[in-house]
Parts: C-alpha cells; sequence; structure tokens
C-alpha cells in the first residue's frame, strides 16, 4: 500500500503499479472520514493508515456501491461499531445487490461489480448538499445512478470517486481509455456522467482525487479537457 498525504487528505493506494484501488482519509478536528473502503483485503492497510494518524475513525462515506469501492466495508464496520457508515440513498440498493431501475433514470443496465453479500447497513443516506464535517455532498450520477462527490470546503479538494479516473490518463467516466478501460466498462450511463463531469468541474477544485490514478493538482484545465473529449466521442457514438 502507497499512503500520500496532501492537507487535508491521505491517499491510500493498493496495488499502485498494477490496478490502483484507492481509499481516502480526511483528516479533521475530532477524527478522520474514510472515504471508500477499497477491496477485501484492504481492511489491513486502513488500519494501519488510522493507527499512523492517531485520530479515530468516526465516518465511512461511499462514493458508490461497486465492490472495489465497498469490498471491506463489512469488516471495518465490525472494527469501528462507532464509525458512521454513510452512502447515496440510491446506491443504498445497490449496496444491497438490487440493480432495478428506477421509472425516472435512463434504462441503461448498471454496470460493474455490484456486491452480493454485504451485511451492512447504512446509518445515513445522503441525496446531495449535505455537509459531512468539512465535506460537501455533491451526487455525481454516471458511473453508477448514486454515485456521489466530497469536496472539502477548507482547502478544495475534491474526492470524485469513478465519476473522472486518472490512471490510463484523464477522463469522464465513461469515456474509454484503453491504457485502463475499466471505469469506463463499469459505466451505468454516459449522458448523465458527462452532466456531472461539469458540476464537478464548477467547484473549481484545488485537487482532484479519483477512486483509480493519482492525485491531480491544479486539475481544472485537465478537467476540462476530459470534459471536451468525452462529448465529442459521445456525439460520434464512440
Amino acid at each position: 500500500m502507497r499512503i500520500i498525504q496532501h492537507q487535508s487528505v491521505w491517499q491510500l493506494t493498493f496495488f499502485p503499479k498494477l490496478f490502483p484501488v484507492n481509499c481516502y482519509l480526511v483528516e479533521e478536528a475530532d477524527g478522520l472520514t474514510l472515504i471508500d473502503t477499497g477491496i477485501p483485503n484492504s481492511f489491513k492497510g486502513i488500519s494501519e493508515a488510522v493507527n499512523r494518524i492517531g485520530k479515530p475513525l468516526n465516518k465511512i462515506l461511499l462514493t458508490h456501491a461497486h465492490s472495489d469501492h465497498v469490498g471491506s466495508l463489512d469488516t471495518l464496520a465490525a472494527a469501528y461499531p462507532h464509525a458512521q457508515k454513510i452512502i447515496s440513498e440510491r446506491d443504498s440498493f445497490l449496496l444491497q445487490g438490487d440493480v432495478t431501475l428506477r421509472d425516472d433514470e435512463p434504462q441503461t443496465p448498471i454496470k460493474g461489480g455490484v456486491p452480493k453479500n454485504i451485511k451492512t447497513t447504512p446509518d445515513l443516506l445522503v441525496k446531495g448538499g449535505e455537509r459531512i464535517g468539512s465535506l460537501l455532498v455533491i451526487p455525481t450520477p454516471g458511473h453508477t445512478p448514486g454515485s456521489i462527490s466530497f469536496f472539502d470546503e477548507r482547502n478544495g479538494i475534491l474526492i470524485a470517486g469513478d465519476a473522472f479516473q486518472l490512471r490510463g490518463g484523464i477522463a469522464v467516466s465513461g469515456d474509454l481509455k484503453w491504457s485502463f478501460p475499466f471505469p469506463a466498462f463499469a459505466t451505468w450511463n454516459k449522458e448523465k456522467a458527462i452532466k456531472s463531469a461539469q458540476i464537478l468541474i464548477d467547484t473549481a477544485p484545488s485537487c482532484l482525487a479519483v477512486g483509480h490514478g493519482e492525485l491531480l493538482h491544479s486539475p481544472i484545465t485537465s478537467m476540462k479537457h476530459a470534459l471536451q473529449n468525452a462529448k465529442r466521442r459521445l456525439t460520434k457514438g464512440e
């Protein structure tokens, strides 16, 4: 596991050279907030990082319910029973393995590794606009119907799950990068992803942190370029 700290955020990367999967610890005055839980064997590294920082783990937030983001949820929930578990209301169904689409949603199939045996029940369901400590919850559907991102209002760090990828080159979710195609293969709806990408650009982040890839500082120009590419390819039907 690789650990990189930037201001209030610690990026924990599992398999950084092969198939990077990121989790994030956000430091608050009274403790730590974990964003995403990685794959099942991420538990040990996450716990070691919590102990290294030396603050209690108070909250576990999930950007979306794919298996590589919720894989250690049950183990962490058991180890930190007082940590509040939070996910979007929409992806709480996906967390239970329910891929049923709602009538008002684009009827494109939900893709990616949908969990089947998660036992943890979230303590809080969010829809967007809530503030969790220093983090503003931003609804960013596209990769999944209920994907959410988190914006640290103290310093402009944006933790965006799979709304963007940085491994293999920056791309909006659903815009295929053959050097790392997996986020695109797992994206539910490209049109929604493009709209969400614009919302994230409008936050004017100082740093972009995603599920797959290294931190990107001063990311706005690169994010805009990635959005233009995604729009162009969607128009061409690619």
